[in-house]
C-alpha cells in the first residue's frame, strides 16, 4: 500500500477549511434539450471536441428511474442539443478522454446481480473509436467498481485510478486491502490491453485518504506541466439520518514516486444555484464531472448538482499550486 504521513481529512474537516459560499455568482445551469421533456440531464462531463464542434456526454434519465443512457450533445448557442446521429450508450455517469487519435469512453453499466436474484449489479466499462459514432467496448473493470478513470503519461505509460471497497482485494503477497466504503487506488499499466479486471484489483490503495465511514474516487486527471497529476475527485459520507453529502475536491498525485497531496474542497452543492433533487437524500450532492483550465489561473468546473441537473461554475484554478 501507498503511505501517507500526513494527517487524513473527513468531510468535517475539509468544509471547515473551506468556508467559501461566494461562487455562486459565477455558476450557472446548463441548458439541455433532450428532445424528451420528461429526461434529468446530470452527471456530466467537461467539454470536449469532437468533428470540430463542443459536445458534452451526459447521464440522461426520468426523475423516478436509474435507467439511464448517456447522450452527446452538441452545443449550439446557449443550450446543449442531443446529437441524434450519435449512438446512445446504455451506462451511468460518463467519462471521456483522448488516447492519441482514439476517443475512450466509460460508465457505469448496471446488470442483474446473477448470485443475488431480483438485485442489480454494476461495473465500469469502457469503449474506444476514432470516432463517438464507431465506438466499441474493450474492456470492464471488477463487478461493484465505479470510478476507475485513464489518462495516458508523457512516457506512453497508462495511469490507472480506481475506486476498491470492502475487504475482499488481495495484494500480490496475499495480504487484504481495506476499501472500507469506497478508496481510491492506482496501478501504470503499458496498453489498454491490460486493463483488465484482474490487474485493477492489484491497484495499490492511496491509504489516509479517507476514514472508514467516509468515501470517494476519482473523476477525472490532468498530466500538469512539471508532470505530476492534477486529481479531480470527490469525498463523499452520510449524515445521521441518511442523507448523503458529496463534495468536489482535487489532489495531486506523483506516479513517479507514489507520493500525493491531502484532498482539497474545491466546491460544495451551496456554490451553485438552486435547484430539485432526485430525493430528499440527495440534495446535498454534487458529482464532479471534469475542469476545463483557462487562462488567468481560473479553471471551469462541471457538476452533476443533486441527481437531477448540469451546472458550471467558474473557480480558482485547483491545480495551480501543484505546479509551483
Amino acid at each position: 500500500m501507498v503511505k501517507n504521513d500526513k494527517k487524513v481529512n473527513t468531510c468535517a474537516k475539509l468544509l471547515d477549511g473551506f468556508g467559501n459560499l461566494k461562487y455562486k455568482d459565477n455558476s450557472s445551469l446548463i441548458q439541455f434539450n433532450t428532445l424528451m421533456n420528461d429526461k434529468d440531464v446530470y452527471n456530466i462531463t467537461a467539454p470536449f471536441e469532437f468533428e470540430g464542434s463542443l459536445y458534452i456526454a451526459g447521464r440522461t434519465e426520468a426523475r423516478d428511474s436509474e435507467n439511464s443512457e448517456v447522450i452527446f450533445f452538441k452545443k449550439d448557442g446557449h443550450q446543449w442539443c442531443a446529437d441524434v446521429t450519435i449512438p446512445k450508450l446504455k451506462l451511468q455517469d460518463p467519462f471521456i478522454t483522448r488516447f492519441k487519435d482514439l476517443y475512450i469512453v466509460g460508465g457505469v453499466e448496471i446488470f442483474e446481480d446473477q448470485n443475488c436474484h431480483g438485485k442489480l449489479n454494476y461495473r465500469t466499462v469502457f469503449y474506444r473509436g476514432k470516432s463517438l459514432r464507431d465506438l466499441e467496448m474493450f474492456a470492464k473493470g471488477p463487478d461493484k467498481m465505479k470510478d476507475i478513470r485513464l489518462c495516458l503519461l508523457p512516457d506512453q505509460r497508462i495511469l490507472v485510478m480506481t475506486r476498491p471497497q470492502g475487504n475482499d482485494q488481495l495484494t500480490d503477497d496475499g495480504k487484504i486491502q481495506v476499501g472500507s466504503r469506497g478508496k481510491i487506488g492506482y496501478l501504470m499499466i503499458d496498453s489498454l490491453e491490460e486493463l483488465t479486471p484482474d490487474n485493477i484489483l492489484k491497484a495499490q490503495v492511496l491509504e489516509n485518504m479517507f476514514v472508514p465511514e467516509e468515501w470517494g474516487g476519482c473523476n477525472e486527471m490532468h498530466v500538469l506541466k512539471n508532470g505530476k497529476i492534477g486529481v479531480l475527485a470527490h469525498i463523499a459520507c452520510y449524515d445521521e439520518k441518511g442523507d448523503r453529502h458529496y463534495y468536489s475536491t482535487t489532489f495531486c498525485f506523483d506516479y513517479m514516486t507514489g507520493d500525493y497531496s491531502p484532498m482539497k474542497m474545491i466546491a460544495v452543492r451551496n456554490n451553485f444555484q438552486d435547484g430539485p433533487a432526485k430525493r430528499d437524500d440527495l440534495k446535498d450532492v454534487i458529482f464532479s464531472g471534469g475542469i476545463v483550465r483557462l487562462e488567468n489561473h481560473k479553471a471551469c468546473l462541471y457538476c452533476g448538482v443533486s441527481d437531477t441537473q448540469g451546472h458550471r461554475i467558474i473557480i480558482d484554478d485547483p491545480f495551480v499550486p501543484y505546479e509551483i
